[in-house]
């Protein structure tokens, strides 16, 4: 009880500083859900004015605490199923199968990822093509994208390649600065990939003549970098969690705070106000709030599988309705099916509110 003051001051200083860092971001492209603007419709909404949010809130606000008892009751709800105790033992035997395909599948989402790039000419996104931001060496670039991306599918010299691939990721921050938090989901894949190596269902594997899952294999003198690996390993979907979970948040709000009428263009475009009955500008700050929801929850691990097939849901409408181009979905897709696979490390909230049971929770 003693800790609570304590974490309400941390949080609300993290969450000052992070808005005051989103005050700094450069005004590039735009966010995931904007792809379907113009160019000129993208220039136009960044330099107007943002509208005022609270505004829209103190407008709206019997529709607000009515959304909000709502998402409060689905999320009581998710939490006493996903921990109810008859139900984590009948499934617990299949979760923990179903574990080890996590990082195979974030592997290959990464390797798909990084072909994409090299085929649309882009640094992790369209708005962010090769050449406008390694100029000549666009050429070499596509290539290196093309082995990375080979080499993670096949599971084949992971680590070099992820390490190369951190080197590019440094780069593209150097030339993009804080909006490269859009895409740090790439950071956390990478360091996915530097952690565990290929795996097994690999290449490596197989010319090894062993199984790598083994998150718990211990040497019998284990080497400096041995050891290293072994304090990683548990802590490397942590890693990517959080990592996912920011850009899921940095996206969501350099789209609809910070520019938002980025999005409320977007709503107006296409007549989701008419479609769904709602104001365009209670639509767009809903949306803020559940998709900083979204990413708050992948952050701490909690309903994490509830909240994957969640956000694959609304992923897969948009890209149906939008009419989006796949590719820059693929890494957005494909983390939150590694992490219904994987579920929770022990270093997640989930993880903690079941640390005295012998399974996870199912949701």
């Amino acid at each position: 009880m003693l800790l609570a003051p304590i974490w309400r001051k941390l949080a609300g200083f993290g969450l000052v500083s992070f808005l005051l860092l989103l005050t700094l971001a450069p005004s590039l492209a735009s966010a995931h859900e904007v792809y379907v603007l113009s160019s000129s419709s993208i220039a136009k909404a960044v330099d107007t004015p943002s509208f005022n949010m609270f505004s829209v809130i103190g407008e709206h606000t019997s529709q607000f605490v009515l959304w909000a008892l709502i998402a409060v009751a689905v999320v009581i709800g998710v939490y006493l199923l996903a921990m109810w105790p008859a139900l984590g033992r009948r499934l617990a035997s299949v979760l923990r199968r179903m574990k080890k395909y996590g990082p195979l599948i974030a592997r290959l989402t990464i390797g798909a990822s990084f072909l994409a790039c090299a085929y649309y000419q882009a640094t992790f996104g369209p708005e962010l093509p090769l050449a406008s931001t390694f100029g000549p060496l666009a050429g070499v670039i596509t290539a290196v994208f093309i082995a990375l991306g080979t080499l993670a599918i096949i599971g084949l010299w992971v680590r070099p390649a992820a390490l190369i691939a951190l080197i590019i990721f440094g780069c593209t921050i150097w030339f993009h600065g804080i909006y490269m938090l859009t895409y740090v989901n790439y950071l956390g894949e990478i360091i996915v990939l530097l952690i565990l190596g290929a795996h097994e269902f690999s290449v490596d594997a197989m010319i090894a003549g062993r199984r790598r899952f083994a998150i718990s294999a211990e040497t019998a003198d284990p080497s400096r970098f041995e050891k290293l690996r072994q304090y990683l390993v548990p802590r490397s979907f942590m890693f990517l969690r959080v990592l996912f979970g920011t850009a899921l948040i940095y996206a969501s709000a350099y789209a609809k705070i910070i520019h938002n009428n980025l999005a409320l263009m977007t709503v107006e475009q296409y007549h989701l106000d008419k479609l769904l009955g709602f104001s365009p500008h209670f639509l767009v700050v809903g949306a803020a709030l559940v998709e900083i929801s979204i990413g708050l929850f992948f952050i701490l691990g909690f309903e994490i599988r509830f909240t994957s097939a969640f956000l694959l849901f609304w992923l897969t409408l948009s890209l149906i309705f939008f009419g989006e181009i796949v590719w820059p979905h693929i890494i957005l897709i494909g983390i939150p099916v590694a992490y219904i696979f994987y579920g929770y490390d022990k270093y997640s909230l989930g993880g903690f509110l079941s640390r005295q049971r012998d399974y996870e929770p199912v949701l």
